[in-house]
């Protein structure tokens, strides 16, 4: 039996396996994270778009999603959960990597979750500051001059040219 993709030290079936057969079972915001992640890993398009929030409208970026998950991904690190403004809001901050080009990068990600209906839903997310301050953010548009082999100014992890290039 191999662990599961989302670092819980579980195994795959005793762990994300539940959520990914039943979307009941993901009964907490970092439940539906890392099961999230994991269906990343293993290329469930169909689990990854119906766990966004209908107001997301992800079926109609199915294709993008689906470039994202069809990415190399390598491991999650859960840094902190927070309870919301109710009960039917959470927080979930981690850094997820992936190998693009033979290199690592991170995307780092404070990722807000709603229940509706009995169910968590990924709604949105926040980047950290670090990657939200790029000093290249700060210069006039005429002058910005990114290279396609920079990280990408979206604070991605991704190269420009990979991303928003």
């Amino acid at each position: 039996m191999s662990l599961c993709p989302c670092g819980s030290q579980l195994t795959y079936q005793h762990c994300c396996e539940k959520a990914h057969l039943n979307h009941n079972h993901a009964t907490t915001p970092e439940q539906l994270m890392r099961s999230r992640y994991t269906a990343h890993v293993l290329g469930l398009v169909n689990y990854v778009v119906s766990t966004y929030h209908p107001d997301c409208q992800a079926e109609q970026q199915r294709e993008a999603i689906a470039a994202s998950v069809n990415s190399d991904w390598c491991k999650l690190e859960v840094i902190s959960t927070a309870a919301g403004s109710n009960g039917n809001e959470g927080f979930v901050e981690f850094k997820a990597y992936f190998k693009e080009d033979g290199e690592q990068y991170c995307l780092s990600e404070r990722s807000r979750f709603v229940k509706e209906g009995g169910l968590w839903y990924y709604i949105d997310g926040t980047f950290p500051e670090e990657a939200e301050r790029d000093p290249r953010l700060s210069q006039s548009i005429s002058s910005l001059k990114v290279g396609r082999n920079d990280p990408c100014i979206c604070g991605s992890g991704k190269k420009f040219k990979k991303c928003c290039g």
